[in-house]
């Protein structure tokens, strides 16, 4: 699945398509506008990709230290650019992860 896809599924589909992982799920919602299940999705994977996905929700929500806290067990640097565009770049690590 291409960024693109995954971006138009959302208003394609009423659910994220099988296969996507917790992490994707997690962004999938998020786009879709539920925060709260994004946020689920995003605590059912312990692993370093769903760490990553609740960074990126906690600092939406402003956060930050909670958003720390979840960049540091990701492995990943805090980001600080346009929420969107953080979204969009983990989706397109995630994505290509999968393939």
């Amino acid at each position: 699945m291409t960024l693109a896809e995954f971006n138009n599924s959302v208003n394609d589909a009423a659910r994220p398509a099988a296969g996507l992982n917790r992490a994707l799920q997690a962004l999938w919602w998020d786009v879709k506008g539920d925060w709260d299940r994004a946020h689920q999705a995003a605590q059912e994977d312990a692993g370093a990709a769903g760490a990553w996905a609740h960074a990126y929700l906690h600092r939406k929500e402003g956060d930050d230290s909670n958003a720390g806290y979840w960049y540091s067990r990701a492995g990943k640097p805090a980001a600080s650019g346009p929420l969107d565009a953080e979204r969009d770049a983990i989706a397109q690590a995630l994505l290509a992860s999968d393939a």
